[in-house]
């Protein structure tokens, strides 16, 4: 192991830092280094400008190279789920990874963790290291109950998967095998293209692969040809995946039902084909695309958009999907155009069902809409004008660039109002979305696992598990574990322990989202109020074996043990000190210490007199009866250092510099001589001790006249880059120190509370939580036009006019800098009369009921898991269950489960409308028949612009005692009666109508960002 000098460590950083610049190649191998490590590494070796001060210090010596933190539980090969590039682990190219394993070693029990350079994308290849491999479930067709699980890289082939069962399975070279996918549906697709890699054929976190063995006879067990297509869907293209063609279920069903139609898993992409199937059963989108309405709607031209083809993919798959021939699709056409304007999705990971929804709507907008040139708009604000006016003056702005099916099916008009908290300015907009986005209302809370170390030296750590709040300060931890210890939380530092060292001491002003669920948590007690004290300095001590190492002309001191804080006056004597150090380590020296000390039943009664609590203010003394009154005198106001505001711990590691030592003592009584020191009562000394202030030893606190400790003002920090080491001979350490009780400790009783949440939340509470008014963080205020300045404003949003189509969004994830979670409550949402009204605040808004029709499921956790969707199917009105290439009956109260992610309602006026929305099959037959029909229907296209303004929200604007009749014109216009029909019905409304007119205007469909 090389530890080197300076030119040594020089070397060390200029060639690891341009390894780390090593290009990307495909089948190359890199290896994961985890952060905690590396960045100790970095530390010592000078890595970074604001390292160098440590660059050699052996306090920061990272010892071998540790992946412990990477790693699950008892399994020295499989890495924990959700780690993240740079801040949980480096990846470094081979060599590196040789270059610091010769110089480092690697922690004995652990093994490397290499992973390949992979090609990812369909349209844009490029080169990432695959840290996760895909785990596959291995089981034979004769026995699918044993399921053995192996992983594999994306690049492996199916050949190599179908030797690597062969030999699990005992299977022997002359029997002919051959290799199925079996889906959660228990249906099977054949594997049968050998060079296929995971990637190309598809093949998904914990898919199921069968191998089965041709019988002697020359038969297959599964049959020659693919089963029967009720219970297999196999595509006989399915591993080319830049066809440019749909591939399909082998055989016709022309008996089924439109619509029950699946889309096969391409790898990773169930979260696509959720998002799909729900927007297949939205009735309006689907009739529009089946009747092919988009081809005279097409925007080619629009530099938004995709020049028509997300909207021609999208159509095409449709008709393949309401086909009634198929039971299942591949959509790889459909993917490949995707991929090619959304290069998030091109690969094959798996990605959010939302923000596919999210851009697929986007994109059928800016392909369909009707507006060729978009004029320019100049917004204005509010000022006081009355919300009806504003509104409507909002919305056709709206529409005069964005004007497309999309805008009238799914978009509506929310209010947004922020009030200056300085000057009391009040701005008003009104803005169109195509969906809400709505918070959980659920505690904001976490547990942590935190060490408590009480001032008793005698006393073990013991382990808590807190709640605290998820976006709340350190001082919240301090607060919560008081509750539980009895100790005052002003009497707390809070420090993260990592090898042996202070990775970070916390002020207690720091957000909790610095800690991380692996971190270790210790929490000292000190003897007073830390904010009030400024007669005593804590020093955070580290304790370090002292070598000499073979064949190098310097001294080796790696630590060991675990550091500690340990609170002393101000001045002090060397003496002093070292009684107080040996005091705080008395339950790891071992009682044969006792033996070679003179004083020894002196030492023993001092300590006692620590534990039965009779030290002073709780400060770690040690001495003689006369000097434990005297210290007491002088202690009597002991308090600790207040924790500084500006934490220094950007690097989080302590460091000690230089060979040169203040040493205070050696174990053999002597005279005190240079180098050699006893305490006053002649007593054998452990180990000497080092101050390092700031990366530099420090001989400027040693009075070299009077051997006195002086801490000025100021001088030392309580951070990680100031503390004391404590040096032991590795003779004397063996001896004296217990190392097997440093990882003793209690458990309190809080350890086996688990959290409960509660039962549901209704949806109504979602959106009541949308409408509250909140202040706005310190990292995104608003731009005050008055103060001429950011300020924290309030912020309020208010529903003004929701669209035909609610499309609303559960947010299950949050994500921080240190946290990924998921919330999995379980959020009741109707399956029918959701009553929108108590939400509007437009007081012609009317009755708005909504029924249900469509739900995105999300099963899983953060950065995995399983999309599928239930759907209403709008011929039957039966809900189904669509999970990839499998589609089956679904029961009313399925629907509402944990896993409810997206949902999708309809209004209820809209489902017997005309035009675009849900059809009246009998009536449009009738339709048909009429010889004016074709007239009747270019009319539609002339009235089109005009009604996406009152069709949508407006439907439902009108008075009560005109809301039925106003509804019922509408249709009748946009349904496309005979004339007389029309003029009959406008007879008998025409008066009411002009009185409604004005009153309707302002009330109407919005969504989707303005562009």
């Amino acid at each position: 192991m090389a530890e080197g000098g300076a030119a040594d460590l020089d070397t060390q950083r200029g060639e690891v830092a341009a390894l780390l610049k090593t290009q990307l190649r495909k089948g190359d191998t890199w290896y994961l280094v985890d952060s905690h490590w590396f960045k100790q590494w970095k530390k010592y070796v000078g890595f970074d400008s604001w390292d160098k001060y440590q660059m050699g210090d052996q306090n920061v010596y990272p010892g071998p190279v540790d992946n412990s933190g990477l790693l699950r539980d008892g399994d020295v090969l499989a890495i924990k789920e959700h780690l993240i590039d740079e801040l949980d682990y480096i990846l470094v190219p081979t060599e590196g990874w040789n270059k610091l394993v010769s110089w480092y070693g690697l922690t004995k029990g652990q093994e490397p963790i290499a992973r390949k350079v992979v090609e990812q994308g369909m349209f844009v290849k490029h080169c990432k290291v695959e840290v996760y491999l895909t785990e596959l479930k291995l089981c034979e067709d004769s026995n699918m109950d044993n399921v053995i699980t192996r992983r594999f890289s994306k690049a492996d082939t199916i050949d190599m998967i179908e030797k690597e069962m062969r030999k699990l399975f005992n299977i022997t070279d002359e029997k002919e095998t051959r290799l199925w996918n079996r889906y959660m549906s228990n249906t099977f697709e054949p594997l049968n293209k050998p060079d296929s890699t995971i990637q190309d054929a598809g093949l998904y976190q914990g898919q199921v692969l069968v191998i089965e063995q041709k019988n002697d006879d020359g038969t297959w067990p599964r049959g020659s040809t693919a089963p029967n297509v009720k219970n297999s869907s196999y595509s006989l293209s399915s591993y080319h995946p830049y066809s440019n063609s749909y591939d399909y279920s082998d055989q016709s069903r022309q008996s089924e039902r439109s619509g029950l139609c699946g889309l096969s898993n391409l790898g990773n992409t169930c979260f696509m084909n959720s998002a799909v199937q729900c927007l297949s059963n939205i009735p309006p989108l689907t009739d529009y695309f089946l009747k092919d309405k988009y081809t005279d709607e097409l925007n080619e031209d629009n530099p938004l958009g995709m020049k028509g083809e997300i909207a021609r993919a999208y159509a095409e798959l449709i008709k393949q999907l309401w086909s009634g021939k198929y039971s299942y699709v591949t959509p790889r056409p459909f993917k490949t155009q995707v991929g090619r304007f959304a290069p998030q999705f091109s690969g094959y990971q798996q990605q959010d069902s939302h923000e596919l929804l999210a851009f697929l709507l986007d994109g059928l907008h800016e392909d369909l809409n009707r507006i060729r040139k978009k004029p320019y708009i100049q917004l204005k604000d509010a000022n006081g004008r009355p919300d009806k006016v504003v509104a409507e003056e909002a919305w056709e702005n709206h529409i005069k660039r964005n004007d497309s099916i999309i805008v009238d099916i799914f978009h509506g008009l929310f209010k947004s109002t922020l009030v200056c908290p300085v000057c009391s300015k009040v701005s008003v907009t009104f803005d169109p979305f195509c969906y809400l986005t709505l918070p959980l209302p659920m505690k904001k809370e976490r547990t942590l696992e935190v060490f408590l170390v009480r001032l008793d030296p005698l006393a073990k750590p013991t382990q808590y598990k807190l709640t605290v709040p998820k976006v709340g300060y350190i001082s919240d931890l301090c607060t919560s574990l008081s509750i539980l210890s009895g100790v005052p939380a002003e009497k707390m530092i809070v420090t993260d322990i990592y090898n042996h060292r202070f990775h970070r001491i916390f002020a207690t002003n720091e957000n909790l989202s610095s800690i991380m669920e692996r971190d270790d948590i210790y929490v000292f007690e000190v003897a007073v109020n830390r904010v009030e004290d400024t007669d005593h300095v804590v020093i955070p001590v580290h304790l370090r074996e002292k070598y000499k190492q073979s064949g190098y002309n310097h001294t080796s001191t790696p630590l060991f043990g675990q550091p500690f804080l340990i609170a002393v006056p101000r001045t002090l004597s060397e003496d002093k000190l070292y009684n107080m150090l040996l005091l705080r380590l008395c339950r790891f020296v071992r009682s044969t210490v006792a033996e070679d000390e003179e004083d020894c039943e002196e030492t023993q009664s001092s300590k006692q007199h620590t534990v039965n609590g009779n030290a002073t203010n709780g400060l770690l003394e040690e001495g003689s009866p006369s000097e434990m009154e005297t210290d007491e005198q002088d202690d009597e106001s002991s308090q600790d250092q207040e924790l500084p505001s500006e934490n220094d711990n950007s690097q989080s590691e302590d460091s000690v510099g230089g060979d040169n030592e203040l040493e205070n003592g050696v174990v053999t009584p002597q005279n005190s001589t240079k180098g050699q020191q006893t305490t006053g009562h002649n007593r054998k000394r452990l180990f000497t001790f080092q101050f390092n202030n700031m990366g530099k030893t420090d001989f400027s606190l040693i009075k070299d006249d009077t051997r006195q400790i002086r801490f000025d003002e100021g001088h030392l920090r309580l951070s990680d880059r100031s503390y004391l080491s404590l040096d032991w001979e590795p003779e004397i350490k063996k001896k004296y120190f217990d190392e097997t009780v440093v990882e003793d400790f209690d458990k309190h009783e809080s350890m086996e509370y688990k959290p409960q949440k509660k039962a549901f939340f209704k949806l109504k509470d979602c959106i009541e939580l949308f409408t509250t008014k909140e202040k706005l963080g310190a990292e995104d205020p608003w731009y005050c036009p008055n103060c001429k300045q950011h300020q924290q404003a309030t912020k309020k949003l208010d529903l003004w006019s929701l669209p035909p189509v609610l499309v609303v969004h559960l947010k299950r994830f949050s994500y921080s800098r240190y946290m990924r979670d998921k919330l999995d409550s379980l959020v009741d949402f109707p399956l029918r009369d959701l009553d929108m009204s108590e939400f509007l605040i437009n007081p012609n808004a009317g009755p708005c009921l909504y029924d249900l029709i469509a739900v995105s499921n999300h099963y899983g956790g953060m950065g995995g898991g399983h999309y599928t969707a239930y759907a209403k199917n709008k011929d039957d009105g039966k809900w189904y269950n669509f999970d990839d290439s499998s589609v089956s009956p679904a029961s009313e109260d399925q629907i509402v489960s944990k896993a409810g992610y997206v949902l999708f309602y309809q209004r209820q006026d809209t489902v017997k409308g005309t035009g675009y929305f849900a059809l009246d099959r009998e009536e449009e037959e009738e339709d048909e028949e009429e010889e004016d029909d074709g007239e009747e229907e270019e009319n539609d296209s002339v009235e089109r612009k005009t009604a996406s303004s009152t069709y949508g929200a407006s439907s439902a604007a009108a008075a009560a005692a005109a809301t039925q009749s106003d509804e019922e014109d509408l249709n009748d216009n946009r349904r496309g009666k005979n004339d007389s029909e029309q003029e009959e019905e406008e007879e008998e409304e025409e008066e009411e109508e002009e009185e409604e007119e004005e009153e309707q205007a302002p009330n109407r469909d919005v969504t989707m960002k303005t562009n």
